[in-house]
């Protein structure tokens, strides 16, 4: 598996010129500084800085160097969630973001850089200092107009580059402007070099300013250059502006700039303010081609932009974006020129029309080849924070309409993708406004995805109650929305032990899709029957909707989809013993995940393929698989995956003949699964149990059980990863041999096993404890070779004079 880079540094847009003596402070600083903060007036190169910082500090920091950008960043409560992020880590249901991000960072030696946060500067400053606190190899690398005052930060205030003198003419602001000249196409000869010095000290060295300025060499020389700054210079003073000195060197350098621009690229680059981050020429040409300017002018005007330096682009010239500074003012442009209300709209109507056809493309359309499917995804995934920004707008404007329009349309809030809180957030944020003219048809949609937020926090009551809503609400005719709806109801009943009510759901589905011709919900809704049968101990019928859930996935050709029907077929053979064929079909899916970037289903799909090659006695394979599945669990911050993978560790032990590491590795799983508040007694657990009372002894099963408890998860599972290993035993035959007849009480449990009953279920139903009926179900295991209870279901059911 190829190694994760450990950065996400751009590429430099241009040649670093200067600062030597602060990249050398600061490089020292971090040996001992927890927190640095770059500040400075806007322009003056804090950003670009504390990127060459961050690159040379790279060797320092083996666990990564990881550059969140918050300018796009519109609230607050967006900060945690683009550190995270950045980082890779999923929210969990059970616990705030940040503590997630704490957990995946505690360990880690890496270093953290915070870029534009001084407009969300109390919540970064929260953030940070939590992070700080509790991550003792944590450094935090920060950009700001003004500090975070928070413990242990050092504030850094950025200097201007230097002014040329009579001893150094060839001072850093001098060699910035020349080398930036140069870039535009100018050579400039040593008789210009008086007017260059004259230029740097009118522009105070700040860099912004002097690349604004030999941006325009092309056309005018130094001298005429400083001459007109020189006149803005006289307009800011008689015209009362009380902003500081740098501030107003900053703003006469901009102003002059727009003011050089034609009058349709002024009217382009205030538009191009409505983006949150980098955009690309189509977006451009769909938001801001309006009178005056047609569409076909975009092109040419938006490169003018970027040999302006008022527009940054990346090498292909596909990706564009506005640094900070040049953004705000052309903000405050916008609003002079009457035009953000309808700019804003447009943003609005284009992006709910985006990823409404980017949604078709990727989940309605049929016979559409998966690479435009995939496309299609990339693409919605890459209009997050213009989502984010468009969101915002219809909140605040009020259109609920288009508000729910484009949170139903987007990729990002369905399972494969997106923020949970988010999800949850943003739709009952609209369904808290007036609806005005938003139709029945049209809420209820918008609750389907809400419904979705809430299953995947565990909000089983309150997800199934919305999706009832959604399902009275919903037209007949919206045949899709409906089928999902179908599907996310079957999960939240089988998850709530509601069998014959989920099958109904998973019927009236596959009914609703097939009527229709939709090929992924009728692969939904054969997964639906699938899981219902599972459940049931029906395995041969389970078999075969999986099959034809897999056929249906296979003909809509999404590898999500793809994936899921697969590693329900493993989960299946699994159940039946067939453990060589599980394998097989969750290792089916891991290229499909792997493509798709879905960690959280990568991870679950790798811990069952080392769970279930520990039982095949194939250890090498068992070990690389539950160790990349525990790293990505790590990564995410996901826990529910990391006592995952402790489970299938404790099998690898057992199978590997250290009995003691299994049960280490089960106790340790336990603790966990309790601090997140799910259910630790698990059937497996408990047989394990029943296992180790028989060979160590009460005795020692319940200190090992103790320490597992005490035991952190990594030192866990590195006991078995890395730990000494007893001799193994025999491996397990694909068909086990029936070592000894049951008991009558044995033959009894094994029957109930076919109706798919808990330990705690049969326990009430023969007067035992739960207990009792693991040290049976243990037995029962030992005699027959078997290593689950589905599999004693199965052998019971196709020996009923032997099992019943």
């Amino acid at each position: 598996m190829p190694t994760s880079p450990r950065h996400n540094l751009p590429a430099e847009p241009n040649r670093f010129v200067g600062r030597e003596r602060d990249l050398d402070d600061l490089h020292d600083l971090f040996d001992e500084t927890r927190v640095v903060t770059l500040c400075g007036v806007g322009g003056i190169g804090k950003t670009r800085l504390a990127l060459q910082v961050a690159a040379g500090l790279l060797p320092a920091f083996p666990d990564g160097v990881w550059v969140v950008e918050l300018a796009r960043c519109t609230r607050a409560e967006l900060v945690e969630q683009e550190v995270a992020r950045v980082l890779g880590v999923r929210e969990e249901s059970t616990r705030p973001l940040l503590d997630t991000m704490i957990a995946r960072l505690r360990d880690q030696h890496c270093l953290l850089v915070l870029d534009n946060c001084e407009h969300l500067v109390d919540k970064c400053a929260e953030v940070a200092a939590a992070l700080v606190a509790a991550c003792p190899s944590l450094r935090i690398l920060a950009t700001s107009r003004e500090p975070l005052r928070i413990a242990s930060e050092l504030i850094w205030r950025v200097p201007p580059l230097d002014l040329p003198d009579p001893a150094t003419p060839d001072a850093e602001s001098v060699q910035l402007f020349m080398d930036r000249a140069t870039a535009a196409g100018t050579r400039l000869g040593p008789e210009s070099l008086p007017d260059v010095v004259r230029l740097c000290r009118a522009l105070d060295g700040l860099p912004l300013a002097l690349e604004l300025a030999a941006a325009r060499t092309s056309l005018l020389s130094p001298g005429q250059i400083a001459d007109r700054i020189d006149d803005r210079f006289s307009l800011l003073t008689t015209g009362g502006r009380t902003a500081p000195p740098r501030q107003r060197t900053l703003l006469a350098a901009v102003e002059w700039s727009y003011d050089l621009l034609s009058a349709k690229e002024q009217v382009l680059l205030r538009r191009l303010s409505v983006f949150a981050g980098d955009f690309d020429l189509e977006l451009a040409e769909q938001i801001c081609a309006e009178r005056p300017i047609p569409p076909s002018e975009i092109v040419d005007l938006l490169g003018g932009l970027v040999d302006k330096s008022l527009v940054l682009c990346d090498e292909s010239r596909r990706r564009y974006w506005l640094l900070e500074t040049i953004k705000r003012y052309a903000v405050e442009r916008l609003e002079q020129a009457g035009e953000r209300e309808v700019l804003r709209e447009r943003h609005l109507d284009v992006l709910c029309d985006l990823q409404e056809r980017h949604f078709r493309a990727e989940m309605m359309l049929p016979d559409v080849p998966w690479p435009r499917r995939l496309e299609a995804l990339t693409a919605s995934r890459s209009l997050v924070d213009d989502q984010r920004v468009a969101l915002d707008w219809a909140v605040e404007s009020g259109d609920v309409i288009q508000g729910l329009r484009l949170c139903r349309t987007s990729t990002g809030l369905l399972p494969l993708g997106g923020n949970l809180t988010e999800i949850v957030g943003w739709v009952e944020r609209l369904l808290s406004l007036d609806p005005g003219e938003a139709g029945d048809d049209q809420i209820a949609h918008a609750k389907a995805y809400l419904a979705y937020g809430l299953e995947a926090r565990d909000e089983l009551s309150r997800s199934l109650e919305v999706a009832e809503e959604s399902l009275a609400g919903m037209a007949p005719g919206n045949v899709f929305p409906r089928c999902v709806m179908h599907s996310l109801v079957v999960i939240v009943l089988l998850r709530m032990g509601r069998f014959d009510d989920a099958l109904h759901h998973a019927e009236e589905g596959l009914a609703l899709a097939v009527g229709s011709g939709d090929t992924w919900n009728q692969a939904a809704g054969l997964l639906g029957l699938s899981a219902v049968a599972l459940t049931r101990g029906r395995l041969r019928e389970a078999q075969r909707h999986g099959e034809e859930a897999l056929a249906r996935a296979r003909e809509h050709g999404h590898r999500w989809l793809m994936a899921r029907t697969a590693a329900q077929l493993g989960a299946v053979a699994e159940a039946r013993g067939d453990l060589t064929t599980a394998k097989a079909q969750y290792e089916m899916a891991v290229p499909w995940l792997r493509e798709l970037g879905s960690d959280l289903d990568l991870a679950r799909c790798l811990a069952r393929i080392g769970r279930v090659a520990a039982m095949l006695h194939e250890f090498g394979t068992a070990r690389e698989r539950l160790a990349a599945s525990l790293s990505l669990g790590r990564a995410t911050g996901q826990r529910q995956g990391v006592a995952r993978c402790l489970v299938g560790l404790s099998v690898l032990a057992e199978a590997e003949g250290d009995l003691e590491g299994a049960v280490l590795s089960a106790a340790a799983a336990a603790g966990l699964r309790e601090s997140i508040g799910q259910h630790s007694a698990t059937t497996r657990i408990e047989e394990l149990l029943v296992r180790a009372r028989t060979k160590l002894g009460e005795g020692r099963t319940t200190s090992l059980w103790s320490r597992g408890r005490a035991m952190s998860p990594d030192d866990a599972a590195r006991h078995v990863l890395e730990g000494a290993r007893l001799t193994a035993k025999a491996p397990v035959t694909a068909e086990p041999v029936k070592r000894s007849l049951l008991t009558a009480r044995e033959k009894e449990i094994a029957g109930l096993l076919t109706r798919g009953l808990s330990n705690r279920a049969i326990a009430e139903e023969l007067v035992i404890s739960p207990a009792t009926v693991a040290r049976h179900i243990a037995n029962i295991m030992e005699k027959l070779g078997y290593t689950s209870r589905a599999q004693i279901a199965v052998w019971a059911a196709e020996h009923p004079g032997d099992g019943r």
